[in-house]
């Protein structure tokens, strides 16, 4: 069936669900009980293994660097460490240049969040009222910044049906002509399906016959148990039009405090979003940037960082089996499962939290309403496999006890 215009989500108390922070409706759930076993944290995606050890010693040596404002567009060592880091890891038409085509952000989260906003007023005139595409269910700042933007989003379920990836064959005309962007998350979260290089291709043929902009989000890319996901850029064409990627230190190297990525791609896109970012977005302190630096020239601590999630996904293999619709993902450290035959995804939620203390996050918060009335995350539960092994094994032997 032909994707059209979202139906409006259900009001909640106050503010619309579809505004509110899922991890906000999951504490609300969950007030009105009290674990019966100590808790163990797996519905947030915060990383939790050790922080790299050169992050001291690069900040005590750029301390002084504190004491004067960042450049938005980022400092030259950083913007070259990430575009070197970009041409080793991925196959690239050619290399990114760091002048032009490559901006630091202060995290990808307000990244994503700016992007959209940028790209209503970089793509121009639409047949109609301008949309964002969002993957269905999706991450929150896609939500927000389609919002925030003044367009309307557009939710593309991605189902086990359809490889849990938006199905490009079910955008219609009329839709793609008032297309203004389309966010693509992948690693997917919270599936860990894997993009191919022909469905890229597909997208960016997409992007440059209706004139969007493709807003890739990959900050999961350096988590993967089998091959190395590739990158929307590798298929973007030699000027990277169209295509901006997003990345972030905060799964690859352990450092969600350090609130630092990057997006690359399109120079004339990026042009235009430096000038929002000068003037609205946080800024990046130095400091952090050279962080950054010794993070994108290193790969022997990501490469201990795949090493320890491979062992908990070897730990869910065995202890999951097949329990659930359990699948070992192609990306990211997430596991979706399918609770629908155990009272659907907020019981089964309530129920781990209650008699367990485990906490995970109820599939249907992190989607919308499809304008048919169904939601793609109905019925799942996400658990990120954040904690260390141990506690990881005990969770999921928690977990296994009391759905079954």
């Amino acid at each position: 069936m032909a994707m059209t215009a979202s139906s409006r989500a259900p009001q909640g108390a106050g503010s619309p669900e579809s505004e509110r922070s899922p991890f906000a409706r999951l504490t609300e759930l969950l007030a009105p009980y009290q674990p019966a076993k100590p808790l163990i944290t797996l519905s947030l995606g915060e990383p939790q293994h050790p922080v790299p050890e050169f992050v001291g010693p690069v900040l005590a040596r750029h301390t002084a660097d504190f004491g004067r404002y960042p450049i938005a567009r980022g400092i030259e060592p950083f913007r070259q460490a990430a575009a070197n880091w970009l041409s080793l890891r991925f196959g690239l038409p050619r290399k990114i240049d760091p002048e032009t085509e490559l901006l630091v952000l202060n995290g990808s989260r307000e990244g994503l969040f700016f992007a959209a906003i940028t790209a209503a007023r970089y793509v121009g005139e639409r047949k109609g009222r301008p949309a964002i595409l969002l993957p269905n269910p999706f991450y929150p700042a896609y939500g927000a910044g389609a919002r925030a933007a003044g367009c309307e989003p557009i939710y593309l379920p991605t189902t086990l049906a359809n490889g849990f990836l938006p199905d490009l064959d079910a955008l219609d005309e009329a839709t793609l002509a008032r297309t203004v962007a389309i966010y693509i998350a992948s690693p997917a979260n919270p599936q860990g399906a894997v993009a191919s290089r022909e469905y890229f291709s597909r997208l960016k043929a997409l992007a440059d016959r209706y004139g969007f902009m493709i807003l890739s989000d990959e900050c999961y890319s350096e988590i993967y148990t089998q091959r190395p996901p590739g990158s929307m850029l590798e298929c973007a064409g030699p000027d990277f039009t169209n295509a901006v990627a997003f990345q972030s230190l905060s799964k690859r190297s352990n450092l969600p405090g350090l609130r630092v990525g990057f997006a690359a791609g399109d120079k004339n896109f990026l042009s235009l979003y430096h000038e929002l970012r000068n003037v609205a977005a946080p800024q990046v302190p130095v400091p952090l940037q050279h962080v950054a630096v010794a993070a994108y020239s290193d790969e022997a601590h990501v490469e201990e960082n795949r090493r320890l999630y491979r062992l908990k996904f070897d730990l869910a293999d065995q202890i999951l089996g097949n329990r659930y619709g359990y699948r070992r993902p192609a990306g990211g450290f997430c596991v979706w499962l399918d609770v629908s035959a155990k009272g659907g995804d907020e019981a089964a939620t309530v129920k781990l939290y209650r008699d367990g203390g485990v906490r995970v996050v109820p599939g249907s918060y992190l989607a919308r309403q499809q304008p048919d009335g169904s939601n793609p995350g109905a019925g799942y539960i996400r658990l990120a496999l954040v904690q260390d092994s141990e506690t990881t094994a005990e969770a999921l032997h928690r977990l296994v006890k009391i759905l079954d």
